[in-house]
């Protein structure tokens, strides 16, 4: 017997359905804290999303990772944490973040994007301390959950662009500090990261160095010495800091390429790996690059790197 027009659409239909479904569950978004948020304030203020060219997150009030896994078959083992830039003021989600988590899938990577907080918010207690809260965090539940997602709990890396690349250093350098009251077991697993990417990254908050915007949104407008030494991550790098690769366009008109400089000067002064990749244009926040045939290349000298540290 024939299946009827309407038989068959409703096949069709439910085929699609269950497709759907199986492709959402690829994807996970998981909330940072599971009680207190620290050093928030409930004040009202709302997180405020804006679809433009870009996704544009501001004010965000509930951090959380969002999870892509490539198939199991094309898994490597490996996952990276992502820190999208924006200056410290808003969270360039989609061309800093699940694009960039989406890329990583198709070299096997699991890519973990992380919504975090950011220190212009009028909800926060000592702002500064807030992005590494969440930066800390967000490793450690990635390493928890690392059997479920399928990669190695010591092939976890991070990548930060921009004021994302200042998070990213932070955690690289300071990923043993104790920012926040332990919550659950989970906060007695390492924050390490096994290595680090940071693609045009603010390292420094030193005048001249820094950039401005990013360093105010973070410290404030008068910050003491003390704090601009400790963010400072070209002052931070111990020999414990995870092996590096650096981007940066020399005419970067919005974070000098210095910061890159210093940083990997630091890590070479401490023996720590670091492969450096320096473009003569290419300006800030040009994330993949994938209009630009020279610039464009970065990402395969990354994976390659990455495959070179024999993790």
């Amino acid at each position: 017997m024939k299946p009827t027009k309407t038989l068959t659409k409703l096949l069709l239909l439910m085929t699609l359905m269950i497709l759907g479904s199986s492709l959402k569950s690829q994807d996970t978004i998981i909330k940072l804290w599971p009680k207190n948020i620290p050093n928030q304030v409930n004040n009202g203020e709302k997180e405020h999303i804006e679809q433009g060219d870009i996704l544009s997150i501001s004010n965000v009030q509930d951090p959380s990772i969002e999870v892509y896994l490539p198939s199991k078959r094309n898994a490597n083992g490996k996952a990276m944490v992502i820190f999208p830039g924006g200056g410290y003021h808003i969270l360039a989600y989609d061309w800093e973040g699940t694009d960039i988590a989406k890329f990583l899938n198709s070299k096997g990577i699991a890519g973990i994007v992380v919504k975090y907080r950011l220190p212009d918010s009028k909800s926060l207690n000592d702002q500064y301390e807030v992005p590494l809260q969440d930066a800390q965090r967000a490793m450690r539940i990635a390493r928890a959950h690392a059997g479920d997602w399928n990669f190695d709990k010591n092939k976890i890396g991070i990548i930060g662009f921009s004021a994302g690349g200042s998070l990213a250093s932070t955690l690289g350098t300071h990923f043993d500090e104790e920012v926040y009251k332990k919550q659950d077991d989970m906060d007695d697993l390492s924050a390490r990261p096994d290595f680090m990417a940071l693609i045009y990254p603010v390292i420094s908050m030193k005048e001249g160095v820094t950039h401005q915007g990013s360093r105010d949104n973070l410290l404030g407008k008068n910050p003491s010495q003390e704090l601009v030494e400790r963010f400072s991550n070209e002052l931070q790098v111990t020999k414990n800091t995870p092996p590096t690769f650096l981007v940066h366009a020399e005419d970067d008109g919005a974070v000098p390429v210095e910061n890159s400089l210093l940083f990997f000067q630091a890590l070479k002064d401490k023996g720590v790996s670091a492969s450096m990749h320096l473009y003569p244009t290419g300006g800030h926040g040009f994330s993949l690059a994938l209009k630009n045939n020279y610039l464009s290349d970065w990402p395969r000298q990354l994976f390659l790197w990455i495959n070179s540290l024999g993790l």
